[in-house]
């Protein structure tokens, strides 16, 4: 008995083509599975009493630069246009992303703002309700897709030049994207060199390259994978943002205050994603900060009528 194969889904004309996903593939396994040792070697580092200061300083200088990369120049800045800021500065927090290794800045903007056009429904790259199945199977397997499986996986991903042409006409953010590679490779060796500075050892050396960059990237794409699956399942809904986001407090301090996700959705222009003063919001602080210092403009903020109007 013969049977008929369901009919493949179609192409959507906004995923963007891969030259070789099996390359593409190995490439991101290798820089999950890098990180997952390093903390097997952190951990025998650290009970066996050989973690020194040297290593704190180093993973939280580059965490600290790494996160806000992330979350202020990739996220709120570039995908979101927040506020507006001078040449350098855009091009610094984009070069403090990409050493995040995360992927090319044009990528993951392209990939977020998709994410936002279809949030939790078909054509969103990562959400863990769309097509996961039911019960706690489908939950489980949405979780994991929405945490790292999507990343291996090409039929969602966005179409760079839909998705985010004003970056790749923009000479800084597409020099940046240009030569990510640099900047993947200065996320070793300038841990390592930071390492050796305050150590004054090849010993500090490697183990400021062990903490300010294996264990550091380990860290910070959890925390950012984290936003996409925990922060789209578990936590608070003060706001009717159409999908869901939600809010997870006890990740706001390591996510810079990007935990604050049903807020985000709600407004996703605003530079602020902690609403309430008691809302752990780092990256709002520094925009804030570099504001004060006329380095960024046309900060967005959402009124509090705004505010109110979209309160469940």
């Amino acid at each position: 008995m013969s049977t008929i194969a369901p009919p493949a889904r179609p192409l959507r004309d906004d995923v963007q083509p891969t030259s070789n996903e099996t390359l593409d593939r190995v490439l991101t396994g290798t820089i999950t599975a890098l990180p997952v040792i390093a903390i097997g070697l952190a951990a025998w580092q650290a009970w066996g009493g050989a973690l020194g200061y040297s290593d704190l300083v180093v993973f939280a200088v580059f965490y600290l630069c790494t996160s806000l990369g992330i979350t202020v120049g990739f996220h709120r800045m570039l995908t979101h246009r927040a506020f507006e800021a001078k040449p350098w500065v855009r091009g610094m927090f984009a070069i403090f992303g990409s050493v995040a290794v995360e992927g090319p800045v044009v990528a993951w903007v392209a990939d977020h703002r998709k994410h936002h056009a279809f949030s939790d429904q078909e054509g969103d790259p990562h959400s863990p309700h769309v097509d996961h199945g039911h019960g706690l199977k489908g939950a489980l397997r949405g979780l994991l897709h929405a945490h790292v499986g999507w990343i291996f996986k090409h039929d969602q991903r966005a179409l760079k030049t839909r998705y985010a042409p004003d970056l790749l006409a923009d000479p800084v953010i597409a020099w940046v994207n240009r030569t990510f590679l640099l900047w993947v490779a200065a996320g070793l060796v300038l841990p390592f060199g930071l390492g050796w500075l305050l150590g004054g050892s090849l010993h500090t050396a490697l183990t400021g390259l062990l903490w300010g960059g294996f264990v550091r990237m380990f860290l910070l794409h959890h925390v950012t994978y984290a936003i996409n699956s925990l922060c789209h399942f578990f936590g608070s809904r003060p706001y009717d943002s159409g999908d869901h986001s939600r809010n997870l407090a006890w990740l706001a301090p390591f996510s810079m205050g990007e935990s604050w996700h049903n807020n985000h959705h709600a407004f996703p222009t605003s530079a602020a994603h902690g609403l309430r003063w008691w809302q752990v919001d780092v990256s709002a602080l520094v925009i804030r900060g570099m504001e004060r210092l006329g380095l960024v403009w046309n900060v967005v903020r959402v009124p509090p009528e705004r505010q109110a109007a979209k309160a469940r």
